[in-house]
């Protein structure tokens, strides 16, 4: 029987590295629910509002290329920050088939609000910045390795 329980441990659930990962993203999602209920934001909007508060007026495929998110899955987001006047959307000029996405006034003074967000996270997670910052970039060094893995 010992031998079984040994084979069958890297099928448990609290081995899986991805399963940890998995409920972290969900323990941060309730973290950040409210504070983002405040800014008006579903999550992945704030991670595009995060994108144009770095560099305004980008191209969507930018936008998607900087988040992993595929066309599909950023135009219906893009079309309701637009409908919340965050965003506009407009064609380039260089080429029409770019879709370039820029903040309205009311996107850039969101901004100022959304201040507050990374402080109350760094608060609710109770870890230092040099410790948060550590298992960021290990968990940014593993999605790098498995994205090169699938040849992204």
């Amino acid at each position: 029987m010992v031998g079984k329980q040994a084979a069958d441990q890297p099928l448990r659930l609290d081995n899986q590295i991805c399963f940890a990962i998995y409920s972290t993203a969900h323990a941060f999602n309730r973290v950040y629910k409210p504070l983002l209920d405040r800014l008006g934001l579903t999550y992945p909007q704030y991670l595009v509002m995060l994108v144009l508060w770095e560099r305004d007026g980008v191209p969507v495929k930018d936008i998607g290329e900087r988040l992993f998110l595929d066309s599909g899955t950023l135009t219906p987001l893009l079309k309701r920050l637009e409908a919340a006047h965050l965003v506009k959307r407009t064609r380039s000029t260089e080429d029409e088939r770019q879709v370039l996405i820029a903040l309205t006034p009311q996107g850039q003074a969101l901004r100022e609000t959304a201040r507050a967000v990374p402080q109350s996270i760094l608060a609710a997670s109770a870890c230092s910045i040099s410790e948060l910052s550590a298992i960021k970039n290990d968990i940014i060094a593993l999605r790098n390795r498995l994205n090169a893995l699938l040849g992204q």
